[in-house]
């Protein structure tokens, strides 16, 4: 069943990220999907992406450049702007395909958080994805289009700097008032230069394995407990 292009906010968070986001922006200004908004947060940018931004005022529903705590705290200023009834995060370095546009059409159910697929690398990834494996891996935040209702229930805890997507999917799926739905869509290019392809979130690392057995119960928590003190016990 098609949706009736109900409106989908697509979010970047930018810093100083004037070589990319011009394609980037590019790629959302090419979509077949009628009703998108786009909403940037720029970190007080001195490369020239402000002057990038003004340049592309009359496309983007709302940006603002100022000082920031990281990431998630821009993401977090960016959802209380929200017009429309679906949110999607961006990287300034990534790249939507057109397959974006057709899983959109898709969109139906906002207690339903909807993942497809990125290209990374090359390769197509990470396809459907068990409940163990969003525990223990996670899923591509270039993968997932959020309900609004989401957003009206949670933000993203900024303790993590990296990771914080990662600990709310965990929230979500804990949530009885969610679930999560794959689509077989390849939506996004997904760029390993930003901080989350590059650096590890230490506290999220230092609190996984709490928030998996929180949020995920005992049964798969043991799993990944079991997996953690094998992997320690082979490389000793």
């Amino acid at each position: 069943m098609q949706n009736t292009h109900t409106k989908i906010n697509v979010i970047i968070v930018t810093y100083n990220a004037a070589k990319t986001l011009q394609k980037c922006l590019n790629s959302i200004y090419s979509q077949q999907y009628p009703t998108i908004d786009i909403i940037i947060i720029d970190g007080k940018s001195t490369d020239g992406t402000v002057q990038l931004l003004q340049n592309n005022t009359q496309r983007i529903a709302y940006w603002k450049s100022e000082p920031d705590n990281g990431i998630y705290d821009a993401m977090n200023k960016a959802v209380k702007q929200l017009t429309g009834d679906w949110v999607y995060f961006l990287g300034a370095d990534d790249e939507l395909f057109p397959e974006f546009s057709d899983m959109a059409q898709e969109l139906n159910d906002p207690h339903v958080i909807y993942y497809g697929n990125v290209l990374s690398d090359g390769i197509k990834r990470s396809g459907e994805v068990s409940p163990y494996y969003m525990a223990k891996g996670g899923i591509y935040h270039q993968a997932i289009i959020y309900p609004k209702a989401v957003f009206d229930k949670y933000q993203f805890n900024t303790k993590y700097k990296i990771a914080a997507d990662y600990a709310l999917n965990m929230q979500c799926y804990k949530d009885k008032a969610f679930n999560f739905v794959y689509k077989d869509h390849i939506i996004a290019k997904f760029n390993h230069l930003g901080v989350s392809g590059t650096e590890v979130d230490g506290p999220f690392e230092k609190d996984k394995t709490a928030l998996i057995l929180k949020n995920f119960g005992y049964k798969i928590g043991l799993r990944y407990i079991f997996r953690l003190l094998k992997a320690t016990l082979k490389g000793g």
